[in-house]
């Protein structure tokens, strides 16, 4: 059997940067001298022109980035997703998400797979904190192939978006040939009548590997990718809630304010279901390798079916 091919989504984004840049000559990008981290520095090899590095000073950054699309052009400003959403959660807010300006958010290490760099850089709040913002776009792909589209998606709408990439190299699942990415719209990658999981960015795989693990005990579970959780697609996951009644929520992230906060907010709502939220509860991440704190945290594919199990 052929090794699964595994590719990093930040590593997706700054290919995609180039791909776009070839066919569109107002796309900018804006680092915070982090180019070689968040691979913007992909673009700023094929188009120095188009490329400013606004130094350790991401505020700065977001609000040249606001300038510039005023201009009309497509500003697709990066640095770590704690330093994107975190420290420059003001000027996001008030100079890009108050005039609903046409800036793309490109955050890469976000969540606890950044690893050894610890705590104060594994982000996991930005999806809370960007998906409160009033008219902000949130999208967290799930491998090479999403994180592609999702960029081009992007770029292809006006207003503001915030894109979330990883670290970690992750397997590429999204090799069905009728795949098609869509802006508020999940995909069903696996049907199930015993219980839903829904699942977004690297989570994704790990929830398709813990349905395997769940289908040996008998378990037949339904598995939907959430790619974009702000517009969440309310219609797919209330159809599978309605068809399995329990729902199981998995993501690379606070429990509070994120996918599962998102989701439970629309069940709440429109379709009162039994309810667990897989991720981090309430603490903050630590150093080591990324694969290990997965397995520590229990958001690898063993974690999650124990969860599950425990759930059920």
């Amino acid at each position: 059997m052929s090794e699964v091919k595994k590719i990093a989504t930040r590593e997706s984004y700054g290919n995609a940067l180039v791909e776009i840049a070839n066919e569109h000559d107002d796309l900018v990008v804006l680092d915070a001298d982090l180019a070689a981290a968040t691979k913007t520095g992909i673009f700023k090899k094929a188009y120095p022109d188009r490329f400013i590095d606004c130094g350790i000073a991401e505020s700065n950054l977001v609000g040249v980035a606001a300038g510039i699309a005023s201009t009309g052009k497509v500003p697709f400003c990066s640095s770590f997703a704690m330093f994107a959403a975190g420290r420059a959660y003001e000027q996001v807010r008030n100079s890009v998400g108050y005039p609903h300006l046409n800036v793309k958010i490109g955050a890469t290490h976000a969540g606890i797979s950044v690893g050894e760099d610890g705590a104060t850089h594994q982000c996991l709040e930005d999806i809370a904190l960007m998906r409160e913002i009033p008219g902000m776009t949130v999208i967290n792909p799930s491998d090479d192939i999403e994180a592609r589209a999702a960029v081009k998606a992007a770029y292809e709408m006006d207003g503001p978006v915030y894109l979330r990439f990883g670290r970690l190299a992750v397997p590429v699942i999204n090799t069905n040939p009728d795949y098609k990415f869509e802006i508020g719209k999940g995909t069903v990658l696996k049907e199930g009548t015993d219980l839903t999981i829904v699942a977004t960015g690297l989570e994704v795989n790990e929830s398709l590997e813990a349905a395997k693990l769940l289908a040996a005990d008998g378990i037949n579970a339904e598995v939907i990718n959430i790619a974009t959780i702000k517009p969440l697609d309310e219609e797919l996951i209330i159809a599978s809630a309605k068809k399995t009644g329990k729902v199981v929520t998995v993501e690379e992230h606070s429990v509070i304010g994120g996918l599962g906060s998102a989701v439970a907010e629309c069940l709440a709502e429109k379709c009162p279901t039994l309810l667990k939220r897989i991720g981090v509860y309430d603490v903050f991440g630590e150093s080591g390798p990324a694969v290990d704190l997965l397995h520590k945290y229990e958001l690898d594919a063993e974690g999650i079916y124990k969860q599950i199990k425990a759930f059920l």
